[in-house]
């Protein structure tokens, strides 16, 4: 169920009219051909959270926006449509329903030069259809 969650997942946001329209790349894994700014999903983790008649996971997705600038309030207005986007994402997909998704954390940092990284970090808890 991870992977199909992760696919789920990039693809809406592949799809998100604001999102690409600001972005250069939006992947699964760091691009390796694409100009700043662009999100990827940089790691996933499960567990089971199944119940007495069903399967179920627990899946923590982290996803990285890269993009130019000094100032750590770079890009806020872009953090926010991420999340917005995440937390939108449909609850019914085909191989299974999600439950509930939950922010977790986000860290943000400056990388060589200008290049800042901000890294969201979701919970999704999903049953198997």
């Amino acid at each position: 169920m991870e992977i199909s969650l992760r696919a789920a997942l990039l693809h809406h946001l592949s799809n998100h009219p604001v999102l690409d329209g600001e972005l250069n790349a939006i992947s699964e894994e760091a691009p390796l051909r694409a100009s700043l700014p662009w999100l990827a999903i940089v790691a996933s983790a499960s567990a089971d959270w199944s119940h007495k008649t069903g399967e179920g996971r627990e899946v923590r997705i982290a996803v990285e926006l890269q993009t130019r600038g000094d100032d750590p309030a770079t890009a806020p207005v872009l953090v926010a449509n991420i999340e917005d986007a995440v937390m939108a994402l449909p609850r019914q997909q085909p191989a299974f329903r999600i439950v509930n998704i939950q922010f977790l954390r986000a860290r943000t940092e400056q990388r060589g030069g200008t290049v800042r990284a901000v890294l969201l970090e979701f919970r999704f808890r999903i049953l198997a259809n």
